[in-house]
């Protein structure tokens, strides 16, 4: 369904809300009055939606049809009647100008709206037994008729904007939660800018500790380019989008691991006995039974890079082998360097971003005792594949919120790898009513 369709669709919604008067009149014997007018069906004969530049969305609906029915009694001397009468309204034009700002909070909002419909002419058809006596009555009827809805047509698509559509847009997340460690911050940057082909609307996109809320990346990301116009949205994520949560999962400690006891793998911790055995014996050889651990944390915040051929994850970490002797302090046998680079597959379900990640190189570098690397690497490398990934995942899996109104999901996701940027084109759910209040 275009946005087109369900602009349609929700102006032949608000159309149907109207609500007439009573209407009451009398000709010479005659004295009739309408009631339970209701609208049945909309026929647009011609309708746009466009974006015009410097003023916003502009909703242009010219040479349509109304069809509606309303019920009337009329008394003429001592005879009285009752039925239905079947109306049409012939060359509604409706047009209708959305100004879009961004409001205190960053949020989305409409600021006016400018509205200017009219009726040209209506028709009537009554039913019943007296319906063919009573049909020169018509003119009567439809030219009150057409007064009313020249009112009332304005007054609904002002209260469906700047009421309903703005509570809407209230619903979208500014800044929340994404865990138990950091939230996303998704206000707008400026007010929208509307070009010819095109809203664009520049999000912050940026994480933050959820525990040092002012700390926060300086954006040095090349702005993302759009240039295609064939989906209904483009949502484009630069470098910083991706940076900013993991500088601040950084700096809320998530990236630091401490591997001991039950958490250590058998054959890793047998493998550091051997390799650390000669040192520990010449520390203290009572720390020979003592307990082994690994203690990870990355020592800068990770980066990332975006590339036609995908997104990748720089790590470093510094990785502590230390022994545990009981009731005494750590001992420190020896410390490495480990450099990582992940890939990160981008992906979208519903509202929903989520980043997938997979070791693709390590290595580890220390400048004392560099034989005790080689034995190393490859069990450091499967700890790595079996406990560190998948914790991150698991922060990752659950993925971000994108900043969409309730009722409004995206379908048909892809995802394209550009240089600096990552760009999903999508369309919208067919439940999407942002659209459908105008």
């Amino acid at each position: 369904m275009s946005t087109l369709e369900m602009s349609s669709s929700g102006l032949f919604c608000e159309l149907s809300n109207i609500s007439m008067p009573e209407m009451k009149g009398e000709d010479g014997r005659f004295q009739y009055t309408i009631t339970d007018v209701k609208i049945t069906e909309l026929n647009l004969t011609h309708a746009d939606l466009q974006f015009i530049p410097d003023v916003g969305l502009l909703f242009d609906v010219q040479n349509s049809s109304i069809s509606l029915t309303f019920n009337r009694r009329i008394l003429y001397w001592f005879f009285y009647d009752t039925g239905n009468i079947n109306a049409s309204a012939e060359g509604v034009n409706i047009n209708t100008a959305l100004n879009l700002i961004r409001d205190e909070e960053g949020r989305l909002k409409i600021n006016n709206i400018t509205c200017d419909a009219n009726i040209s002419k209506m028709s009537a058809k009554f039913s019943g037994t007296l319906g063919r006596v009573y049909g020169f009555l018509a003119r009567f009827l439809t030219t009150g008729m057409r007064f009313l809805l020249n009112q009332k047509i304005c007054p609904a698509l002002d209260h469906a904007a700047l009421v309903l559509v703005n509570s809407l847009l209230e619903t979208i997340p500014v800044r929340t939660e994404v865990d138990q460690f950091i939230g996303i911050d998704y206000s707008l940057i400026d007010d929208p800018v509307v070009t010819s082909r095109s809203l664009d609307m520049h999000f912050r996109g940026m994480f933050f500790d959820l525990s040092h809320q002012n700390v926060s990346l300086v954006n040095y990301a090349v702005e993302p380019v759009i240039k295609e116009y064939d989906r209904m949205v483009y949502l484009a994520l630069s470098e910083f989008f991706f940076d900013s949560g993991l500088f601040s999962y950084y700096t809320a400690g998530v990236f630091q691991m401490h591997i001991v006891n039950e958490k250590m793998p058998k054959d890793l911790e047998m493998l550091l006995r051997t390799t650390y055995f000669g040192l520990i014996m010449m520390l203290n050889p009572a720390l020979v039974d003592a307990p082994l651990s690994l203690q990870l944390a990355v020592n800068s915040p990770p980066k990332t890079s975006i590339k036609t051929s995908g997104a990748t994850v720089v790590m470093t970490a510094i990785v502590n082998v230390m022994v545990l002797p009981p009731g005494q302090p750590p001992v420190q046998l020896s410390s490495m360097t480990m450099e990582t680079k992940f890939n990160a597959k981008v992906s979208m379900r519903g509202k929903r971003l989520s980043v997938h990640t997979d070791l693709r190189r390590f290595a580890c570098f220390t400048s004392l005792f560099l034989q005790h690397l080689i034995p190393l690497q490859a069990p450091l490398k499967t700890m790595l594949q079996m406990s560190v990934v998948p914790l991150i995942n698991n922060w990752t899996k659950r993925g971000v919120r994108i900043p969409l109104a309730d009722g409004v999901d995206f379908i048909e996701e892809v995802v394209e790898y550009h240089n600096v940027s990552v760009i999903l084109p999508l369309d919208y759910l067919r439940s999407f009513r942002l659209f459908s209040y105008l």
